[in-house]
This record gives structure tokens, sequence and C-alpha cells, in this order.
């Protein structure tokens, strides 16, 4: 059985533990609220863009011509990876680097060349790495995204793929969910797959518009808003969900510090009692002789 001063010790060290996970879980859940305000704000808009693209699509006769819509033979991609620049989220990078490793294993099995892989957080940077894989790093837009630069990037990956320097884009990201769920995701970015006609939770499209000044117009100013906000979107619900990651990891290490302080209590009253006992004894048997 430990000493008394080692149990002290050791209650001393998970008090201060404490502290500091109780301390973290503060501050990822004012953070996760605002990402949360964040992404909610956000999807309304993402909403009525995908219902305007839905009725245009409804309203044009044949296919829509665009370098964006195109399909290639696959032969060289290009990975959006987005993580965090800090740990102590629970499986919330493991599980992105997992996707990303074993996409890269895929693509090498199949012939087909990954390009290079755009990182967005720290983590996932450091992963990449190790893959012997060209690497562009933009980890400093987690602690302060923004509209404009993610649409740098995205212009970038549009360039690349209407000069078919790369035949398709993918990005690996946690969706947002809710609080207590964030869903690994790995979507298409391009080619883009256009919405197909259908009723959507706004009503019944609408086919009798008259497009100014033409379709092939509207085209080209349409579908660049639509890559520039998925992209977008997917950075703030992956910021939104590491915050409700950290949250969770930071409350179940909380609640964990709480029980082993319950059980090294109990653990420091058992060997305080059993000393006391012992030296009662001694007391008592020395009396005796």
């Amino acid at each position: 059985m430990p000493s008394l001063k080692e149990v002290k010790t050791r209650i001393a060290s998970v008090n201060s533990t404490r502290k500091i996970t109780s301390a973290m879980k503060m501050v990822a859940s004012s953070k996760l609220h605002r990402a949360q305000q964040a992404i909610e704000n956000m999807r309304p808009y993402e909403m009525q863009l995908d219902h305007i693209m839905q009725s245009f699509v409804a309203n044009i006769d044949g296919d829509i011509e665009s370098p964006y819509t195109r399909t290639h033979e696959v032969r060289r991609v290009a990975l959006v990876l987005l993580t965090s620049n800090s740990s102590l989220c629970g499986g919330f990078n493991a599980n992105a680097i997992k996707a990303l490793r074993k996409h890269v294993d895929h693509c090498r099995q199949e012939g087909i060349e990954v390009t290079k892989v755009i990182t967005l957080g720290r983590k996932g940077h450091e992963a990449a790495r190790k893959l012997g894989i060209a690497i562009e790093d933009y980890s400093h837009l987690n602690d302060s995204p923004n509209y404009q630069a993610a649409t740098q990037i995205m212009a970038q990956l549009m360039d690349d793929y209407a000069h078919e320097r790369i035949d398709k884009v993918e990005v690996i990201y946690h969706h947002f969910k809710s609080a207590a769920t964030q869903v690994l995701t790995q979507d298409t970015l391009l080619p883009i797959s256009l919405p197909q006609e259908q009723a959507t939770e706004q009503g019944t499209l609408q086919n009798n518009y008259i497009i100014e000044p033409g379709p092939a117009q509207v085209v080209s100013a349409l579908l660049p808003k639509v890559l520039h906000l998925k992209l977008y979107t997917a950075l703030l619900d992956s910021l939104a969900s590491e915050h409700a990651a950290r949250v969770i990891a930071m409350q179940i290490a909380t609640d964990n510090a709480d029980e082993l302080l319950q059980e090294l209590t109990l653990t420091y009253n058992k060997t305080r009692q059993q000393a006391i006992t012992t030296e009662l004894l001694d007391i008592v048997g020395g009396s005796m002789h």
C-alpha cells in the first residue's frame, strides 16, 4: 500500500490537472459558441444559393458547359485536409489523418498520383509531411477563418482543374451536426456535381425564368461562388467540430479526474486510518509491558 505522502502528492497532482481540463473546457465552450453561430449563420445562405442553383439547372435545356463541371480521366488528384492547430480534442485529428492516409494509399494502389495536399491545421500538416507529397499549408486560417482567403485557395484549385493540371479535388473534414456529433466527411469539390431538379424545403422549383444576359454568363458567375462557399463552409464546419470535440474530451477528462480523486481520497483515508490503528496498537502493547 502506498504511503500517506505518496497518496497526498498524487491527489495534489490530479487536482492540478483537473483545474487545467476544467479551464480548457470552459475556453473551448466559449469558442464553440462563436464557431457554432458562424456556421449556423452561413447555412441559410448556403441553402438559398443551392436553391438558386437547382432552379437555374431546372430552367436550362441541355447540359451546362463549364470547365468545372467537365469530368476528366482521373490521373492526378489534389486533397484538402482540415484539422486543428492544437491537440487535446479526442479523435478529431486522428480520424481525419487516418482518412487521408487511407485515401492516399488507395490512390497509389490505383495508379493515381496525389499531386499535392492543402492542409488547414498544423496537425494535418505534420502528418502529411510524412507521406512524401507536396504540401501547401494554410494553418493560419484556423485561428481567424475568412471568406477572402478561402476564395483564393479555391481559385487556385479551380485554375489547376480548368487547365487539367489536376483531374479531381477532394476535401476531408468534420461536418458539424451538433455539439455532440461531428461527422467525418470526404467530399468532392471538383468537378462540381450539379443538383438535380427536385422539390426542396422552399417549395417546388420554378422552371419559367427568363435568364439574362444568358445561361453561359450566369454559369460563369454562379459556379465559382458555389465552389468558394463550399470550401469556406467546410472550414467553418471543421472549426466548430474541433471546439465541440475539445469540449467533450475535456469534460471526459474532468469526469475521470473526479473519479480518480474519489478513489485516491478513499485510499488516503484508509491508509491514514490504518496508520492510526497501528500506532494505537503499539501504544497499547507498550503500556501492557
